[in-house]
């Protein structure tokens, strides 16, 4: 279905923060649970006074991990919830973000990344939660990350978060960092947006199973106390009523349906931008803020007489492996800039299996990634001397 966009629409001058705040009220937010933490803070601010005038609720916390529970909470109760986070808050609500995946709960948590770890730098960007956001929490489970690279995305890509949580009853990831957050950029927001709502129950209260082996994968989602609708939510091992259970045979079934049903939609979440790929013999894999220095750097090589491309995900996790495999075949290199260590270089080269070399760069000093630093790192794979 399409929604209106509400209360702003048009062109206008905004930060990351402000568009994933008034991309969630078009997604349908109702409800918002935080605490306030550098650099995502004017996410809460916005929606403290957004949610209120159009009828959702707004809750400062104690803490993060209240702040997710009660997220959590909400969403079962049938809101569209959101939280909104950096750095150690993030860390805080893993926990609960691995309950909200086995209890299938849809919901968007929002990590603006600052520098680490510990309470490292506050107020300076990096990318050092990318594996995180994939393997914060324990046991086996799926993630959806998403990772916008401009202000127009960010709103874009909050949409699409809580599309895909609804979807898929799981929580998904938007992961921006400090500059993409900060940054002020003029956009345009459009009048309306598709919005995608979770699937109701298929069974009257009494012969309803809540996590029911569906041909999608996804059971359908009944509101918790509506119509009678009560079922057991756990984050324990559970058949398909809900309750515990120690049978093998349920707890693989439940354990292979948690992936299943986002592995074999990956082709549906997976999104990426192709930059010049069609004839480039050096490739660029660069995401978030650095992905713009990247798409920078690849002009300026093309003015050089280097055919460079950019292969940008909007997806980080399912990870774009696919791409990246047919993208190895046809480069002589694939230079990774981050502002980590390499953590999703070692992806990339798991990902290209040894068909080409994989040049990975990392800043961790709280500045970004410029395309100087990138067009070197080109221009050293173009001549052979990486």
């Amino acid at each position: 279905m399409s929604a209106k966009v509400e209360p702003h629409t048009g062109v206008q001058v905004m930060s990351g923060n402000e568009a994933c705040a008034l991309g969630a009220m078009a997604a349908g937010l109702s409800f918002f649970a935080g605490y306030p933490i550098t650099p995502s803070s004017e996410i809460a601010e916005e929606l403290v006074t957004l949610l209120p005038k159009h009828g959702g609720a707004f809750i400062q916390m104690e803490d993060e991990i209240a702040a997710m529970g009660a997220v959590i909470g909400a969403a079962l109760a049938g809101a569209k919830a959101m939280t909104a986070t950096s750095g150690p808050g993030f860390s805080l609500k893993q926990e609960n973000i691995g309950f909200a995946c086995m209890a299938e709960v849809p919901c968007v948590v929002v990590n603006v990344q600052r520098g680490g770890p510990s309470t490292g730098l506050p107020t300076m960007p990096a990318q050092g939660d990318v594996m995180q956001a994939r393997w914060g929490t324990h046991g086996d489970h799926p993630t959806i990350a998403l990772v916008p690279n401009s202000v127009a995305e960010t709103f874009d890509l909050t949409v699409r978060a809580f599309n895909l949580s609804e979807a898929f009853r799981t929580p998904v990831i938007l992961l921006l960092d400090e500059i993409i957050g900060h940054v002020n950029e003029k956009v345009t927001l459009p009048a309306r947006v598709e919005v995608v709502n979770r699937t109701g129950p298929d069974a009257p209260p009494d012969s309803y199973l809540p996590y029911r082996h569906t041909e999608s994968g996804v059971p359908p989602m009944a509101t918790y106390g509506r119509d009678g609708y009560r079922f057991h939510v756990t984050g324990l091992a559970h058949n398909q009523t809900g309750f515990p259970t120690n049978d093998p045979k349920e707890i693989d079934l439940l354990n292979r349906r948690l992936n299943w049903k986002i592995e074999r939609h990956r082709d549906a979440i997976v999104e990426v931008v192709r930059e010049r790929c069609d004839d480039a013999e050096i490739a660029v894999f660069a995401y978030g803020s650095v992905s713009r220095a990247a798409n920078q750097a690849v002009r300026d090589a093309r003015e050089k007489g280097i055919r460079a491309g950019l292969l940008r995900p909007r997806t980080l996790w399912p990870f774009p492996g696919v791409e990246l495999a047919e993208l190895g075949q046809r480069v002589r290199a694939i230079v990774v800039p981050e502002m980590n260590l390499g953590q999703m270089a070692h992806e990339v080269e798991w990902a290209v299996r040894g068909s080409c070399p994989v040049i990975p760069f990392g800043r961790v000093d709280g500045l970004p990634v410029s395309p100087a630093q990138v067009l070197d790192l080109i221009e050293e794979a173009a001549s052979g001397r990486s």
